[in-house]
């Protein structure tokens, strides 16, 4: 059974979306500020946190912060109601896997937790030289080497590179990698692109001016 950490403040989302994930059989530790989800990380191991931004005391970036300073394999999604491109992009600069914007279906919210949890199963590392996707497993490797991705940075790369002589925009991009969920500026592209390619041993991302990103590998 897969132990989730759940930090949100408001007691009734709190509670109506814990209920949901219990029903998924996940084991849930319900926290409503970061000094309680500190404690709890220090007495219990989690496969996932799901952190609202804004609570008292220390707030989810912070235990963002604490948990990939301590415990960088485990997931955590980022769940808030601040939409503003900044406060993403600070989310996705400590590496979190996801990022939710309130309010939100609690049956998405739970689809984005397991596509996120699939990736930590165990799959022989391929042979193959150069960039290998694994779509089930939602990995990525590099001369059989895995690349640590966010899930958002792993679509944003399987996207571009299934369609390698395809030029994508980025509203085109934010509609694979979010669906309809994105409520924000689509500069968010641009941010996940400079994070792949710090990732990526070679740069196989182009950027086509007025346009959007392609895919491009010699």
């Amino acid at each position: 059974m897969k132990k989730i950490l759940f930090m949100e403040d408001e007691p009734t989302i709190r509670e109506v979306l814990a209920e949901y994930m219990k029903m998924q059989d996940y084991e849930v530790t319900e926290v409503s500020d970061g000094e309680e989800a500190e404690l709890a990380l220090e007495q219990c191991r989690f496969d996932m946190a799901v952190l609202d931004i804004m609570v008292p005391r220390i707030n989810g970036l912070e235990v963002l912060s604490y948990i990939r300073d301590r415990y960088p394999d485990m997931a955590v999604i980022m769940l808030t109601a601040l939409g503003d491109e900044q406060t993403q992009v600070k989310a996705f600069n400590c590496y979190a896997d996801d990022y939710v914007i309130k309010p939100v279906s609690p049956i998405i919210l739970l689809k984005r937790m397991e596509t996120i949890l699939r990736r930590s199963l165990r799959i022989p590392l391929p042979a193959k030289n150069g960039l290998v996707i694994q779509k089930e497993a939602y990995q990525a490797f590099y001369n059989g080497e895995k690349l640590e991705l966010t899930l958002s940075e792993f679509l944003l790369l399987q996207t571009l590179y299934e369609e390698p002589k395809r030029v994508f925009t980025r509203e085109q991009l934010i509609l694979r990698i979010f669906n309809e969920d994105y409520i924000g500026n689509d500069r968010i592209i641009d941010a996940h692109v400079k994070n792949l390619r710090k990732k990526l041993p070679e740069n196989c991302i182009r950027t086509v001016i007025g346009v959007g990103y392609q895919f491009h590998q010699e």
